[in-house]
């Protein structure tokens, strides 16, 4: 009979991350781990208060499967069976399924890639790299001090009231980089977007590639208004979780950041990305503040993607597991 258990995992982090709404020094993620006949998996959980995703709401509905039969899961079919019957979180739902699905690979003989059926993942994968929400009077030392020269693509948190100031700073420190500018919803209406990217646009040497979820989710009127209009592509996050109309994101965006722990498994992930793309969206894989053993699971399935988002365990002070090494600004998986 499998062995289903959830350990909490403290980690301590490089820097405080800061986005428009909220900020810390410390994460506390889980480890899901499934041991089969002959074959054990793990999966990293990694809440996100944006969606309601706490640490004691996740423990909370492990036990809850546990007293509901988990312990007799062994394959997926057996495990969504499960979960219709006992939602949880989709944080928890991924890591339920990565461990499971590990496993599985294992047992099966194949690497995860080839078990999920999608290409084999290039074998150095670049990742933008994201810088908080600072002072602006810190970037320019934050940027030697990560040595952020080496990716190919910076990723700048902003907020309304201080993302201009934050990427003058930006511009001036590292004139030419490639920019993906993440607002977090911070911004309400169209016209607000819109006179934030003529501001930007005058910064000297500022090089903005895109613009990632400016306003919330439910302004989709809003977002419709903005998409002809800017002059960057924009990109849906907080706009898409394990459901999308992408006949509405296509009206609203220009491309789409899929998270696993948001799309809640593997499958559904893989699923979103290849709608993405098929909409004519760019399909871009982003993560969470997460540990290497997240992070391999997105570089698993990295070749769906055009646009990498994969620095969530660059943030970690001490990463755990070690199964993704980053080099040159791009990843590798160990081993």
């Amino acid at each position: 009979m499998p062995t289903w258990t959830l350990a909490a995992l403290d980690l301590p982090l490089r820097y405080t991350w800061k986005i428009s709404r909220n900020a810390s020094t410390s994460k506390t993620n889980f480890v899901v781990t499934v041991a089969l006949a002959g074959a054990t998996g793990r999966g990293e959980a990694a809440p996100n208060v944006r969606y309601g995703e706490t640490p004691a709401l996740l423990q909370a509905q492990f036990d809850a499967l546990q007293a509901n039969g988990i312990e007799k899961v062994a394959d997926l079919a057996g495990l969504d069976a499960l979960l219709r019957h006992q939602p949880v979180a989709h944080a928890l739902r991924f890591a339920l399924e990565a461990a499971l699905t590990h496993a599985l690979a294992a047992q099966a003989g194949l690497p995860v890639w080839a078990y999920l059926g999608v290409p084999a993942p290039a074998a150095a994968v670049p990742t933008a790299f994201s810088l908080p929400i600072m002072e602006p009077t810190a970037v320019a030392d934050f940027l030697i001090e990560q040595d952020a020269q080496r990716f190919n693509l910076l990723k700048v948190k902003v907020n309304a009231a201080d993302g201009l100031a934050l990427l003058q700073a930006v511009a001036a420190a590292a004139p030419g980089q490639p920019l993906l500018v993440d607002g977090n919803e911070t911004w309400t209406a169209a016209a607000e977007v819109l006179l934030f990217l003529e501001d930007v646009a005058a910064i000297p040497g500022l090089n903005l590639c895109y613009l990632e979820q400016p306003m919330p989710a439910a302004a989709t009127a809003e977002y419709e208004r903005l998409r002809p209009r800017s002059a960057v592509p924009l990109l849906a996050d907080e706009s898409v979780t394990d459901t999308a109309d992408f006949a509405a994101l296509a009206r609203q965006f220009h491309g789409v950041n899929v998270k696993l722990m948001k799309a809640g498994g593997y499958r559904r992930g893989i699923e979103l990305l290849r709608a993405t793309r098929a909409h004519g969206l760019l399909p871009m894989l982003g993560c969470m503040v997460e540990t290497s053993l997240g992070i391999a699971s997105a570089v698993y399935i990295s070749a769906l993607a055009e646009v990498h988002d994969l620095d969530g365990l660059l943030i970690v002070r001490h990463e755990p597991f070690g199964l993704v090494t980053e080099a040159a600004g791009a990843l590798h998986l160990a081993g």
